[in-house]
C-alpha cells in the first residue's frame, strides 16, 4: 500500500443526498466529520476508511468513488455516517496536505515562513494534524514541512519540524481554512514512543511559536 504525497488540496468526493421526501420532512443523519485515512482498492475506488485509532470501516459502494490511484491511502477530512457491520456511508472526502517533511537543503532558495493563524493543532494516531487559517486573496499559497533534524535531551530524542509557508505575495484579504497532517509514521525507525516532536509555526499574533507533542505509538495497517 503506497502513500500519496500532496502539495495541493482538492475535492475527492462530493456525493449528494437524494431523497423523495420534501425538504422540510427530511431528517438529516448524525454525521461524523474527522481527519481520517481513506484507502482505495486495486481498481482505484474508495474502499475503506481507517480511523486514527486503527479501526477500519468498509465504505458502502455507490457511484462516484472511483477514478483514483489504485492501492493508495489518502489523508482526508471525511464526512460519513456509521452503518451496521463496521460500514460507513461516505458523504464527502476532502484531501489533506500530508507531505513527508524534507531537509533544509531541499529548498533552493530561502525557507519561507510567512505567518498564518492557527485554528487548532493536535496529535492523533500516526499524524500531527492542524487547521490553519492564513489570510489570502487570489494567489496560491505553498505549504510544506521542514525537517531540522533530531537532537537528544535526557536520553530522549526530539524531532524538530517547521511549517513552510509561501504566500506568494498574496494580499491579506480574508482567512481560509487549510488542512494539513504531518505523517509521523515516517519516523517509526528513528523515534520511539514518548520521544518528542517540536513543531514551529510563524503566527500573526505570537510570531514563531513551538508546539510540543509526544511521539505516539505508531499503528500499522
Amino acid at each position: 500500500m503506497k502513500k500519496l504525497q500532496l502539495l495541493t488540496g482538492s475535492l475527492l468526493v462530493c456525493l449528494a443526498v437524494s431523497t423523495a421526501c420534501k425538504e422540510e420532512e427530511y431528517v438529516y443523519p448524525d454525521v461524523i466529520t474527522e481527519f481520517i485515512d481513506a484507502g482505495t482498492d486495486a481498481e482505484g475506488s474508495l474502499q475503506r476508511l481507517i480511523t486514527d485509532n486503527g479501526k477500519t470501516l468498509e465504505i458502502q459502494k455507490r457511484d462516484g468513488l472511483d477514478g483514483l490511484d489504485a492501492d493508495t491511502i489518502y489523508r482526508t477530512v471525511s464526512v460519513y455516517t456509521l452503518q451496521d457491520n463496521n460500514e460507513a456511508y461516505l458523504y464527502s472526502a476532502q484531501l489533506v496536505l500530508s507531505m513527508i517533511p524534507v531537509a533544509t537543503d531541499y529548498f533552493k532558495d530561502e525557507i519561507k515562513t510567512d505567518p498564518t493563524d492557527i485554528q487548532s493543532i493536535w496529535q492523533s494516531g500516526n499524524y500531527l494534524n492542524m487547521i490553519l487559517t492564513p489570510l489570502v486573496k487570489d494567489q496560491s499559497h505553498a505549504f510544506h514541512f521542514v525537517n531540522h533534524g533530531i537532537t537528544e535531551s535526557n536520553g530522549k530524542q526530539i524531532l524538530h519540524l517547521e511549517l513552510y509557508h509561501d504566500r506568494n505575495n498574496d494580499l491579506e484579504a480574508f482567512s481560509k481554512e487549510v488542512y494539513l497532517s504531518v505523517p509521523l509514521w515516517a519516523y517509526r525507525n528513528e523515534l520511539q514512543q514518548n520521544d518528542s516532536v517540536f513543531f514551529e509555526i510563524n503566527t500573526y499574533k505570537q510570531g514563531k511559536t513551538v508546539y510540543k507533542f509526544l511521539y505516539p505509538e505508531i499503528h500499522t495497517y
